[in-house]
């Protein structure tokens, strides 16, 4: 077997040999040769296993996104994407060789992090990755939507402002990627789109171009500061995602789908798990939810990647890190200052012995040290070392991820 580099040329073995390994055919493109996830494929970031006569079996893709960190920083990353290998060569470890190869080629391009979506979530651990986010589904039964009016505001007594605009998909196309981007820099965890993808309309609603409404909601100003994608099918409005700079826009924007008429259910999906729309329920029962992971971290730079994001508490840690598919193994210091750690190479006792898909799954704030302490994941050496990781590794908002990649 060989791993290769694809070139364009590759192309049609690499799209067909991913979907041959899920048992599905590939959808056709539209004229332009978009309208379909891999449009946007980066070809000089995909690797190929192919059999001694050339035959290909085996697929593992990139894309170079920029992801946000705790703090607003912004980093490179890569994507994972479209690994797979054919039901006649599986469990004949080209799996990974191909992750194993993949990593290899993230370090030579210098990105210190590397981001996937799980099919399955009993895979990529092993590998290194580790949950990071995770998303949710709202789903509202219309007869029992009522708001709550928000206390502080009623305080205040001022009222809500800004506006909605509903608009088609086809209609909308550059204000949503702007709106989008300004949401990407400002909410940990979040991925960026890049121009490519909505060019080409790969991906998911609202970057392809299925027929949808949006909702778009507008501050007092008259500037676009979120977006609702939707559709109705029957009796139930599916909201594809909603995009928003703050709070009050999302508001607004859940008032509005919950408000459509002639409609008894509305879906609200990619929720971060902590999002207060429940509580501005006056019936906190009247909307089911259902949470799942979504992004998956991996750190092949401990020192640059905990360096790069921002921190909200001082404190010090002794980090013993294992990375046993790299067969790497370091400690570190940790130490957090106002706000920028640095963390060096250190022979002094841990505080803390964890695997590397660990800290990938603390790394944005999203899962807490000391759950992975009580699931016996993570050893703690000291009394109060889970509760000093739990206050250094926090972001300032939950981190979420809506990007489908």
């Amino acid at each position: 077997m060989e791993i290769r580099s694809t070139t364009d040329k590759d192309l049609d073995a690499f799209v067909g040999t991913f979907h041959a390994a899920l048992g599905r055919f590939p959808d056709a493109p539209n004229a332009d040769g978009g309208g379909v996830w891999w449009a946007a494929t980066e070809m000089d970031r995909n690797l190929l296993t192919v059999t001694a006569d050339g035959r290909p079996v085996g697929t593992a893709g990139a894309y170079t996104f920029e992801l946000t960190l705790p703090g607003g920083v912004v980093v490179p990353t890569s994507g994972v994407t479209a690994v797979g290998v054919l039901p006649t060569h599986r469990r004949q470890g080209l799996l990974t060789a191909m992750m194993r190869r993949q990593l290899a080629d993230v370090r030579e391009r210098g990105e210190f992090l590397s981001v996937l979506l799980a099919s399955e979530a009993g895979i990529y651990g092993r590998f290194g990755y580790g949950q990071a986010t995770y998303t949710g589904r709202l789903t509202v039964q219309r007869h029992r939507a009522a708001f709550t009016a928000p206390r502080a505001r009623r305080a205040e007594g001022a009222p809500e402002a800004g506006s909605v605009e509903l608009l088609r998909r086809a209609e909308c196309g550059e204000l949503v990627e702007q709106v989008y981007d300004r949401y990407r820099r400002i909410q940990p965890g979040a991925l960026s789109r890049p121009r490519r993808w909505w060019e080409l309309g790969a991906g998911q609603v609202p970057i392809a171009p299925t027929p949808r409404y949006v909702a778009v909601h507008r501050d007092a100003d008259g500037t676009p500061d979120g977006y609702a994608a939707y559709w109705v099918d029957g009796d139930t409005l599916t909201v594809d995602e909603t995009v928003a700079v703050d709070d009050a826009a999302y508001a607004a924007l859940a008032r509005f789908a919950l408000g459509h008429d002639l409609v008894a259910t509305v879906v609200f999906r990619h929720c971060a798990p902590d999002h207060p729309l429940r509580w501005q329920l006056a019936d906190y029962n009247a909307a089911e939810s259902t949470n799942t992971d979504w992004l998956w971290v991996r750190l092949l730079d401990v020192p640059r990647a905990l360096a790069a994001r921002a921190w909200f508490t001082d404190g010090e840690l002794v980090l013993d890190v294992d990375d046993p598919f790299l067969g790497e193994h370091h400690r570190y210091l940790l130490t957090v200052r106002g706000g920028k750690a640095e963390c060096v190479p250190t022979d002094r006792e841990p505080d803390l012995s964890l695997d590397i898909r660990d800290l990938g799954a603390v790394y944005l704030g999203g899962t807490a040290p000391s759950t992975l302490v009580r699931a016996g994941h993570i050893r703690a050496h000291r009394p109060g070392a889970a509760v000093l990781a739990d206050a250094l590794f926090r972001a300032e908002r939950a981190p979420h991820c809506l990007h489908w990649f």
